[in-house]
């Protein structure tokens, strides 16, 4: 059975509530799994969640560790939390540099997808800031220096650019419209698959004896809305994307 690592897609939430002269702090937790995880999960296809506050910590060290799956899927997820081991941030010892190890693996032939969110590629406020690492090296993205999203609230049309790309095959032509998206170039060897408005929605690249997959937008809300989430398309496009990953399309 194909397996994928979604790492990422879940946040912590603090909110502060003022009653006169009173004040007091709520947490809570949520995560954006679901939709990915369910699609691919009716596929036939073993997911396991890694959420962000567990990466820093738990996010595998070495090529012998990430062999346990098939597939990597970074999803709102920045850089530091791949890259900061707390043995690293908090006691000063060397750690390994998991955003190469991250990229040896797919050279070696690793299959890792990217997808978008206000943590992924550059990011809001360029925070996620993958670009110049070994990471952006293996995707098909040309990162942005700069903040990289596109808010489109009254919605961007996906429009499929490649129809007989395996992942995409036999698809409608018309997808649900999308309410945002990492806005990112692509590399040379990329190609693309799909795009929203004049900018690459989905595109693949071979690398080494591996594949990386960039998706601009989230795979979940509030980007993908529940629209997008219920089209019948969903399970089969990420179901494809997932398995030409593994190399089983």
């Amino acid at each position: 059975m194909t397996r994928v690592l979604v790492a990422g897609e879940s946040w912590v939430s603090e909110s502060t509530h003022y009653k006169g002269f009173d004040s007091f702090t709520t947490t809570t937790y949520h995560t954006g799994v679901g939709p990915l995880r369910d699609a691919l999960t009716a596929e036939g296809i073993e997911v396991v969640h890694m959420p962000a506050h567990e990466v820093p910590q738990h996010f595998p060290g070495s090529v012998e560790e990430l062999s346990a799956y098939d597939v990597v899927v970074l999803s709102d997820i920045g850089a530091n939390s791949i890259l900061l081991h707390p043995d690293t941030w908090l006691a000063s010892k060397r750690t390994p540099n998991r955003l190469k190890v991250l990229a040896e693996w797919v050279e070696q032939g690793g299959g890792l997808a990217m997808a978008g969110g206000y943590l992924s590629f550059q990011g809001i406020e360029a925070k996620a800031a993958f670009r110049g690492t070994p990471v952006e090296a293996v995707l098909p993205a040309v990162i942005s220096p700069y903040d990289d999203r596109v808010e489109a609230p009254e919605g961007g049309e996906p429009k499929v650019v490649d129809p007989d790309d395996p992942i995409v095959a036999g698809l409608e032509t018309t997808w649900p419209a999308l309410l945002g998206y990492n806005r990112f170039g692509l590399r040379d060897g990329a190609r693309l698959i799909a795009a929203v408005g004049e900018d690459p929605l989905l595109a693949v690249r071979e690398v080494g004896r591996g594949r990386t997959l960039a998706w601009a937008s989230d795979v979940g809300p509030h980007w993908c809305p529940d629209e997008f989430t219920a089209w019948p398309g969903y399970r089969t496009l990420f179901g494809r994307a997932v398995r030409w990953l593994a190399r089983e399309l």
